[in-house]
Formats: C-alpha cells, structure tokens, sequence
C-alpha cells in the first residue's frame, strides 16, 4: 500500500523564468544594501574618533558601558572594558568613571559589580559614579548626558561596538572619543559582530527619532561630586 506523502503549505517557490530569478536576487541585493546603510554610517561618523589607551585624550570622565555578568562577576568582555578604564585612571587620563548598565532585577546589579570590579583594580570608590539604568547603549548616551551632565567622554567598549556606543552619544550631545578593547576573534567576538549589524539599524533610528530613554529620573550629582573630590 502507497502511503501518500503530506503535502507542505507555505513552501517557498523560486521564480521558475530567468527574468523572474533576476528579478529575485536583485531585490535580496536592495534587501541587503539598505540594511548595511546604518554601518557604513558609523563607520563614516566615527572614523576621526577612536583611539586607544596609549594616545586618547586626556578626558574628566570615561564611559564602561555594561556587558552582562556571570555569576554575579563582569563578563569577561565587560572585565576587559573595566580593565581598559582602569588603565586610563592609573595613567591620569580620566579622573572619574561612570559605569553604566542593568539593574532592571534586584538579583542583578551591572553598575555595583562593575564598580567592585574597579575598586580591585585600584580605582578609588568616590572617583566612580553609578548609572543603574544603562538598558541600553542609547539610554547610556542620553542619561550620561541629562541626568549626570557629562559634555565630553572616553567611552569604552569592545571594538564592534564603540563606533554605535561613539556615534549615539555625539548625537545625545557628548563630544566622545572611543577606545575600542581587543578582544580574540572567537564565537563570541564574531556574534558581536553579527549583532551590530542588526543593531545599527536600531542606532540609526535612535539618532533620528531621538526617544526617551527607558527610564529618565531627576538630575543627580555624582560625576560634579567626583570631579570636585578630583581636583
């Protein structure tokens, strides 16, 4: 007995004529083009500005923005953000360190690990200040600015993300250069990599539509208190 193979609704049909299939992969060529705008954006916006930790400017504050925890610890990728800063305050080229990240959960705390993480690496703790909430590298950008009045920055992150983290934050209205931390061009480096792509998109947006970040707040005063204790 025949059993009669199911049949599969939705399948996807290629165009059967030439000039169909040229049509196909000219639209997949515009798909693509379009989507890779935002990138070659940043690339342009932001090539003038990147630096490293041996010649970037001397700067009041640096920006670590957050990279997720393991076990309550930095990321090894955030721990080489925090290492970079610490590296910039030890050789007097920042005063004062805002970290910025999640503490959306009261069992997850980016800001207080990043600044534990720190102090071990001998940045005094009044010279760091707290963003706990850094949702997002946009969010980052605009509270640095609004709520901790930071004009000029050393923001520092891995190097597929600082041109996004650089462009958002000269948007937001803080003149930035970026160090961007090397890292091993591993799975994760390369899913970075791939992210960014996809989240330039939403950079792009960001820069146009300028929204309000996640959760705004009042004016707070740290980074003023920790460049007072500086000088």
């Amino acid at each position: 007995m025949r059993i009669p193979r199911p049949r599969l609704r939705g399948r996807l049909r290629l165009p059967r004529t030439r000039a169909g299939r040229r049509r196909l992969v000219q639209a997949v060529a515009a798909v693509c083009t379009v989507a890779l705008v935002p990138s070659a954006w940043l690339r342009v916006a932001t090539d003038d500005r990147l630096r490293t930790t041996a010649d970037v400017p001397r700067t009041d504050v640096a920006v670590v923005f957050g990279a997720g925890l393991w076990n309550g610890e930095p990321s090894p990728y955030l721990a080489h953000r925090l290492d970079a800063a610490a590296e910039l305050y030890r050789a007097g080229r920042v005063k004062v360190v805002l970290v910025t990240g999640d503490n959306s959960r009261e069992e997850y705390d980016e800001p207080d690990a990043m600044r534990a993480y720190l102090v071990r690496g001998g940045v005094p703790d009044r010279r760091i200040v707290s963003d706990y909430a850094g949702f997002d590298t946009w969010d980052s950008c605009v509270r640095a600015k609004k709520i901790f009045g930071v004009d000029e920055a050393v923001l520092i992150s891995q190097g597929f993300h600082i041109r996004r983290a650089v462009a958002l934050c000269e948007d937001a209205g803080i003149a930035s250069y970026g160090v961007g931390v090397d890292e091993p061009h591993d799975s994760t480096w390369y899913y970075g990599g791939v992210r960014e792509v996809l989240a330039s998109g939403k950079a792009a947006l960001d820069a146009v539509l300028e929204p309000d970040p996640r959760f705004l707040g009042r004016r707070e005063t740290g980074v003023a208190r920790a460049l007072a204790d500086a000088r």
